[in-house]
């Protein structure tokens, strides 16, 4: 997405940087893996099919894509940046006529810049460790669908969340992403 690529947000352990055509690469290996394919739906895709994927990502207006990095190795120097990818965070804008519901894939702030105000996320129901995450998050069943063996969760964000999440948040710096 536009809005992120040049944002950089530092937690105490983790940064988060946009996905760029530098990460495509390990991003590609990991999803080689038939565990991780069928933990986050995924077809496997060739390299060239994941280039186009990151780029129509970085140009689309209603996706959202960071790169979660081991902070402490990043900022120390002990490994390239990629090297230092751990994972990525993904926001889906999917509702046109309500620009404030987003899907999400783990949970981070996305409520300041986009004025996210409900987030979705769409498990597997076979994957009990990530429903369990979200529950710990207060996400709540929202729909299961037999069709696609998934169930929808569901977390609104109110006054009182938005102010939980933003103090859980406070020492999150954004940067102007290199």
């Amino acid at each position: 997405m536009r809005l992120n690529q040049a944002v950089e947000l530092q937690g105490r352990l983790v940064a988060l940087v946009p996905y760029t055509a530098r990460h495509v690469l390990r991003y590609h290996q990991w999803m080689k893996s038939e565990e991780l394919q069928k933990l986050t739906a995924s077809e496997p895709l060739t390299l060239e099919q994941e280039y186009q994927m990151q780029r129509n990502w970085q140009d689309d207006a209603d996706k959202c894509t960071f790169i979660v990095l081991d902070k402490l190795k990043w900022v120390g120097g002990l490994c390239t940046e990629e090297d230092c990818m751990v994972g990525d965070v993904n926001l889906f804008l999917t509702d046109p006529e309500d620009p404030t519901t987003a899907e999400i894939e783990i949970m981070i702030a996305g409520v300041t810049k986009l004025g996210i105000k409900k987030f979705q996320a769409k498990i597997n129901l076979e994957n009990t460790i990530s429903i369990a995450m979200f529950q710990s998050f207060h996400f709540e069943e929202v729909s299961v669908s037999d069709v696609f063996q998934e169930v929808t969760l569901g977390l609104t964000v109110d006054n009182c969340r938005k102010k939980w999440l933003l103090e859980q948040m406070s020492h999150v710096e954004e940067k102007q992403y290199r």
